[in-house]
């Protein structure tokens, strides 16, 4: 989505995904609430593929002229809108691409990230995972969205098993609009894996945690990237495992607390990681 500014043209503009409260995208807001010194009345636009990513960042900064690009969901995506962004030198804050290569390869000066990276997903809940045992000698069988996040995902993981003695026993990418895993769960239980690793995005983990129930597989399930909303849609009979969260509504500290309280009162349900 993104927001024009006051009186002197400047804003803010944002690419964002359906998630929020009861569905709904959410506005900046301060403390204090509003903006500092200006209003910004939202411009929303929906999270894009990288095709329309490009027009469409270009449309916000010369049709608007907005001052600030903020958003979006896909490393892809995020990819087109930063070199749109770096060209007309405006900022862009990226809220959700995970790739490596957005911070590496691929990096621009106009843009910042305040969303984790692959590597340290993979590397935090991979330390998890030598701690239970769950790595060396042992084999995982993992499900991969077939797409830049995805391969990035898969590449870091590989790298952190071969350095520590472990092996894959399969890696399925799957389309992302894939919704039926029951091919995947079939091979699963077939290849008696000692860890099932789920790099899929998005509603899909959801959907293939309630299809990993049903089925009534035991393996155990962990995954290199998560957010709290998908555990809350897939339900508490259906959900565990070893998973990385950037941030969660029940850390004991005074500015997390109020976060919450705040949010809560406001949206009737406590905030989720991103």
């Amino acid at each position: 989505s993104s927001a024009r500014g006051g009186p002197d043209g400047a804003g803010l503009s944002r690419f964002h995904r359906p998630v929020g409260p009861h569905g709904r995208p959410l506005r900046p807001q301060r403390a204090g609430g509003g903006l500092p010194r200006r209003t910004a009345p939202p411009l929303t636009q929906d999270s894009v593929t990288p095709p329309p990513a490009s027009p469409k960042a270009q449309r916000m900064l010369e049709r608007d002229k907005v001052a600030c690009i903020i958003g979006e969901i896909s490393s892809a995506s995020c990819l087109t809108i930063a070199q749109v962004a770096s060209r007309n030198k405006t900022l862009f804050i990226n809220t959700g691409g995970n790739s490596d290569a957005l911070r590496g390869k691929d990096c621009q000066r106009y843009m910042f990230h305040v969303e984790s990276q692959n590597s340290m997903y993979v590397k935090s809940v991979g330390r998890s995972f030598l701690q239970e045992g769950l790595v060396k000698g042992k084999k995982w069988y993992s499900l991969t969205a077939d797409y830049a996040f995805g391969h990035d995902l898969l590449r870091v993981a590989k790298r952190f098993m071969e350095g520590n003695g472990g092996q894959f026993a399969g890696d399925d990418l799957v389309p992302t609009d894939a919704t039926d895993f029951s091919a995947y769960l079939l091979k699963i239980r077939d290849s008696k894996p000692d860890l099932v690793v789920i790099n899929l995005a998005g509603n899909q983990i959801t959907n293939f945690l309630k299809q990993y129930a049903e089925f009534g597989l035991n393996f155990q399930v962990a995954g290199f990237g998560f957010d709290t909303a998908l555990a809350w849609a897939a339900g508490k009979d259906n959900f565990g495992g070893i998973w990385p969260c950037v941030w969660h509504h029940l850390i004991e500290t005074p500015s997390s607390k109020a976060f919450v309280t705040a949010f809560t009162k406001k949206y009737g349900k406590p905030p989720e990681n991103q």
